[in-house]
């Protein structure tokens, strides 16, 4: 077992007087012997600052003072100031008006050696008190120990589901670029059908249809330029009117007037739907026809 040192006790006073009187009681006492204690030095002073560099790390510290108001109010100063640089603090009550001569070593003595007795037998009644603490901070850092571990664990698989997260991400985002790119893939092969059939049709009925400049029959009907030469040929793939046919800037009917007829129409229809010719292509797309709501609008 580990031999500690003695108990380091130290003793503050208000005068150097006092100092006389407390070592003349303390001579021929065993304190060693006793209490495996050694008073280490005894400091006259009631500057705190003073008290405060003297007395830190002791074990235990006596205040002794008189037993006046005055001594009581410099022991409560000191206790206050000077609880949190020593292990315990106990005060020892010399008698008022004192006299070295006349003073009763005894006295003195008894007073210091009930105060070290006070110091022991709260220390003592503190042991339990501090098992327990030690057994509850022990439990506590069992607790944090698992707690670390669970948050070790949590932080593990959120960086985990954090990285599936993303490669889904990524994932998605390239499925839905490849749709775009289909479905742009898709109208461009819808147009090419429609114009391919437009052109087959124009060249198996070149020989049983007339057939006239686009652009040129619109100006001499409508006495303007044709604009959007597309929109001619999605309505007429669309609603596919009997003997005619429009494609490569060209417009095939059995005659003038057929064609003619046909372009008024076509521009009846663009005047009705202005700037709706999207919502128009995306209702025949969707097998709704022509909204009546659009019309009225």
């Amino acid at each position: 077992m580990e031999v500690k040192g003695p108990i380091d006790v130290r003793i503050i006073v208000e005068g150097a007087s006092d100092v006389e009187n407390i070592s003349r009681a303390m001579q021929n006492i065993a304190l060693g012997a006793e209490y495996h204690i050694t008073i280490s030095s005894i400091i006259p002073t009631t500057n705190t600052e003073i008290a405060k560099k003297v007395t830190s790390g002791a074990d235990i510290l006596l205040i002794a003072t008189d037993v006046d108001a005055p001594g009581r109010e410099l022991a409560e100063k000191f206790t206050k100031i000077l609880k949190d640089e020593v292990g315990h603090i106990e005060r020892v009550k010399l008698p008022f008006g004192h006299d070295v001569e006349y003073l009763d070593p005894a006295i003195i003595r008894a007073e210091i050696k009930n105060a070290i007795i006070r110091s022991g037998l709260i220390s003592i009644a503190n042991i339990k008190k501090f098992q327990e603490m030690e057994e509850e901070l022990a439990e506590q850092e069992e607790e944090i120990k698992d707690l670390l571990l669970e948050l070790e664990k949590n932080s593990t698989l959120n960086e985990k589901l954090f990285s599936e997260n993303q490669r889904l991400s990524d994932e998605k985002e390239i499925i839905n670029k490849k749709v775009t790119e289909l479905n742009d893939e898709i109208k461009r092969i819808k147009q090419s059908y429609a114009d391919i059939k437009n052109e087959y049709g124009l060249l198996k009925n070149r020989n049983i249809f007339e057939t006239f400049s686009l652009t040129d029959l619109w100006k001499d009907t409508f006495n303007e330029d044709l604009d959007e030469e597309e929109h001619v040929y999605f309505i007429t793939n669309e609603f596919k009117p009997e003997n005619i046919i429009t494609g490569q800037g060209f417009i095939a009917a059995p005659t003038r007037k057929d064609a003619a007829d046909w372009l008024k129409i076509i521009r009846t229809v663009l005047i009705f739907y202005d700037s709706k010719i999207e919502v128009l292509k995306e209702e025949i797309d969707n097998n709704n026809g022509i909204s009546s709501s659009l019309l009225k609008e």
